[in-house]
């Protein structure tokens, strides 16, 4: 069967493997998918060690996106345009890198949660590789404001400026981030860790919705305090699946139905 790995640091926690295995089952393809822990530094090796030994792909998790955008050979237009790559695929004698967060960050917003981002007023805390991902699809959906908020603000500013040409998109400190928000995106790497993060009230609008690209208990936190300040709430199991569900695609050529998966792992 044709070898796929998810690589991150950690990585026992992924829910990953047991999407694509249903994804497998749905569509009849024969893959196999596993877990593949790297060391932080040891990127590049592991990850050509894997294609070397005949891997056909892989997703790629924190903290190696933009270690994962260098090691590609090729990039797609979206990957070249965020910065960061979470897919790697196999093509000839050499790997294409891809990035399918922030597709399936908007599907799941748009298609799955029913929220409406044209117009509307959208914090991403984070600067990140995974806020990266996402910054240009939000942006395509022409929202009155992006507001890109992050400790360090010089990479919220740099960030910002990349995308500039891309949509209305400003800066911040995650100290002061601004008020009023109808959605508000937790992209920071303090939900891996479970850690809340200390935000104002006043940042999210009424009726605002709170969503954490991280899934499970790592989103508690922050969803919580989200909660306690009146916003509806949701984790990223949806843009988990929805992004595979791309991964997929570019892999076997298939996309597979996502509905049942969601489902599926939100019962568990």
């Amino acid at each position: 069967m044709d070898r796929y790995v998810v690589i991150g640091n950690p990585v026992a926690h992924s829910r990953s493997p047991e999407i694509h295995a249903r994804f497998a089952r749905e569509t009849g393809e024969a893959i196999s998918y596993e877990r593949m822990l790297v060391e932080p530094g040891d990127f590049a090796r592991a990850t050509r060690e894997f294609f070397e030994g005949g891997g056909r792909g892989a997703n790629v998790t924190l903290p190696f996106k933009v270690d994962a955008f260098g090691f590609a050979r090729e990039r797609t237009p979206r990957a070249a345009q965020a910065g960061a790559v979470n897919t790697l695929a196999l093509r000839g004698n050499g790997v294409l890198g891809d990035n399918t967060d922030g597709a399936g960050l908007v599907r799941d917003l748009t298609a799955n949660l029913g929220i409406a981002l044209a117009g509307k007023r959208i914090l991403l805390l984070g600067a990140g590789g995974a806020a990266r991902g996402v910054v240009a699809p939000i942006l395509a959906f022409a929202p009155a404001v992006l507001v890109i908020a992050n400790r360090t603000r010089a990479r919220a500013r740099e960030l910002a400026r990349v995308f500039a040409e891309a949509g209305c998109v400003e800066s911040a400190g995650l100290d002061a981030p601004g008020a009023g928000f109808d959605l508000v995106v937790n992209a920071t790497s303090s939900s891996t860790r479970g850690e809340p993060l200390a935000l104002r009230a006043d940042v999210f609008g009424p009726g605002a919705t709170a969503y954490d690209m991280a899934y499970g208990a790592a989103a508690r936190p922050f969803l919580d305090g989200a909660r306690a300040a009146g916003a509806l709430t949701s984790d990223g199991v949806g843009m988990l699946v929805e992004q595979a569900a791309e991964s997929f695609l570019l892999w076997r050529g298939r996309r597979p139905e996502t509905a049942g998966v969601i489902a599926a792992l939100r019962a568990t």
